[in-house]
């Protein structure tokens, strides 16, 4: 075997010796950097680490190559200047591109997380790879310079195809921002109780996407965030969750309306008092609203202490009615129509 191509096998050993070394280094140094309040060096020890070890092992390579083989004859490459100052490029995007990211993770997300909304968690999240692929992006230009490289043709591919992306994706961009809206506006938030379009129901997440809705049947809607930015938004639960109700009562004709009123009080403010449902304040009130065409109409006006009660109300208002009416012998009509013939 040629000694040379042994002198560069050991020297390539060598420099895997020194960077499992240098990585044993790397390690205790994290470890140390744990132990410490500022999660600076940890940022710095997590860029660096790999980026080290993988550059002593890339320079002991090329080392052993172009000094005892010949391989640079065949390949100018490995002897051209131009190639170690691409490479130093490549590790420095590498070990910025690390530092920025983690820099952006660590500290933006504990900043996100104060605040109620997630839209800054979107925004950080956009950020960590807009950094990351933009330094790449720089880096690769920069080499491509240096070597002289033509990235005009590149460029315009890049651009048909980030127009035919760009096209596509519309949807989902507008979906995106209009997410970001949703967080920023706050219509709702996860819990709240809204009527889009024709779907009532509980928001279960506001995704960057899509948000996603329980309706009272139990069934998940996803609804996209474009639509909802588009459209009306009720929320039963804001400014707070009572909710106003209005139930209707009919008395046949002949009945005393001021005893029917009577009654209704007794029967809404005794609920008030004895059930969890209702609220005193505002107080309830009894309305007579009109002649029917076979009934005395009046309503009932009620709040409910919360949003999702009114089925609740509705029957243990509706209860007390029927058995104080059939008590005090008040005819509940029911519609009917009376047919005259002519003989």
């Amino acid at each position: 075997m040629d000694m040379n191509t042994v002198y560069a096998a050991g020297i390539i050993l060598a420099g895997i010796v020194i960077a499992l070394v240098a990585r044993r280094i790397v390690a205790w140094l994290k470890v140390k950097a744990e132990e410490t309040d500022t999660m600076w060096d940890d940022i710095v020890m997590k860029a660096i680490g790999t980026p080290v070890q993988f550059t002593i092992v890339a320079f002991f390579t090329y080392y052993a190559i172009t000094t005892y083989t010949s391989l640079a004859t065949p390949y100018p490459i490995l002897s051209d200047p131009r190639l170690i100052t691409s490479f130093w490029i490549f590790i420095g995007a590498w070990i910025l591109s690390s530092f920025l990211h983690d820099i952006i993770s660590t500290y933006g997300r504990a900043i996100a997380e104060k605040s109620e909304g997630d839209w800054d968690d979107r925004l950080i999240e956009l950020l960590e790879h807009i950094t990351k692929y933009l330094i790449w992006f720089v880096a690769l230009f920069v080499i491509f310079t240096i070597f002289q490289i033509d990235i005009a043709p590149l460029l315009a591919g890049a651009g048909i195809a980030g127009l035919a992306i760009a096209l596509a994706a519309q949807d989902i961009v507008s979906n995106f921002f209009s997410g970001a809206l949703i967080t920023i506006d706050k219509p709702f938030k996860v819990g709240d109780r809204i009527m889009i379009d024709k779907y009532i129901g509980d928001v279960i997440s506001v995704g960057p996407r899509s948000t996603r809705i329980r309706t009272l049947e139990y069934q998940v809607v996803t609804v996209p965030n474009n639509k909802i930015t588009s459209e009306y938004v009720v929320n039963y639960v804001m400014p707070d969750p009572k909710l106003k109700m209005t139930l209707p009562v009919s008395v046949a004709y002949g009945t005393d309306i001021d005893k029917v009123t009577n009654i209704l009080y007794e029967i809404i403010n005794d609920a008030v008092e004895k059930t969890d449902y209702l609220l005193s304040d505002p107080a309830p009130k009894v309305w007579f609203i009109e002649f029917g065409a076979s009934d005395l109409k009046f309503v009932i006006i009620v709040w409910s202490k919360a949003f999702n009660t009114s089925f609740e109300v509705k029957d243990t208002i509706n209860r007390r009615i029927n058995a104080r009416f059939a008590e005090e012998g008040i005819e509940i009509p029911f519609q009917q129509v009376d047919v005259h013939m002519r003989t």
